[in-house]
C-alpha cells in the first residue's frame, strides 16, 4: 500500500509527503507531531492500548484521531443484481472449512482504550450508504481483502478456488449492485 500511495502521489505531483513503513507499536519513531491520525479497519490488529497512547503523544495540540468504522467488503442487497454473497461464503467454506475466528478479529471496547490513552470523545459523524455498481473484479478483490479469506490461506488450492469463484460470479453477470453500509467516523481529541 505504501508503494501504491507513493506511486499515486508522484503521478499527481504531490511532493510534500514522506512514506514510512513501520509497526504502529514503534510510533512515534522520529516523526514530527501531526494534526490527524486515522485508523480504518486496522487498530484491532495492534497492541491497542500501546498504539492509542503513542498516537495521543504524536498528535499536535488540537489534533484529532479519526477511527473509521466501516464494512466495505460487503454491502446491503438492493434486490436488483446483488452479488451472491451467501454462495460465496459457502464456496469459501468448501475450501477453508467453517469461518473461524482469526487472530486480530475486532475485540471491541475501543472507546475505553481511547479514553484511557487521554482522548476525549468521540464525536461521531455518519456517512450514509449509497448504491454502487461493482464489477466481478471488485467482488473478487473484496473476498481476498478479508483476513478470513486472504489468498495465502488457500495455499495450493488458490487457483482452483479462484476459478470456482469466477465461475460463480459469471452466473450473475459482469456487474453487481449493492448499497454500501454506512461509514461512521469517530473523532477523538
Amino acid at each position: 500500500m505504501v508503494d501504491e500511495a507513493a506511486r499515486r502521489a508522484a503521478a499527481h505531483d504531490v511532493g510534500n509527503v514522506s512514506w514510512r513503513c513501520m509497526r504502529a507499536e514503534d510510533l512515534p519513531a522520529d516523526l514530527p507531531p501531526v494534526d490527524v491520525i486515522t485508523f480504518a479497519q486496522s487498530l484491532h490488529w495492534m497492541d491497542r492500548p500501546q498504539v492509542a497512547a503513542a498516537a495521543r503523544r504524536l498528535l499536535k495540540p488540537g489534533g484529532a484521531l479519526v477511527h473509521v468504522s466501516a464494512t466495505t467488503h460487503r454491502g446491503v442487497p438492493t434486490g436488483e443484481q446483488d452479488p451472491p454473497w451467501d454462495a460465496i461464503t459457502d464456496l469459501i467454506e468448501t475450501y477453508l472449512g467453517p469461518r473461524r475466528t482469526v487472530p486480530g478479529d475486532s475485540p471491541g471496547n475501543e472507546d475505553e482504550i481511547y479514553r484511557t490513552a487521554g482522548f476525549d470523545g468521540p464525536r461521531n459523524v455518519e456517512l450514509p450508504g449509497r448504491v454502487v455498481y461493482r464489477s466481478t473484479e471488485d467482488i473478487i478483490a473484496a473476498v481476498y481483502s478479508l483476513s478470513s479469506s486472504t489468498p495465502h490461506l488457500f495455499g495450493d488450492q488458490l487457483p482452483a478456488f479462484d476459478h470456482d469463484l469466477r465461475v460463480l460470479l459469471r452466473k450473475g453477470g459482469n456487474e453487481f449492485t449493492e448499497r454500501t453500509r454506512p461509514i461512521v467516523l469517530h473523532l477523538w481529541r
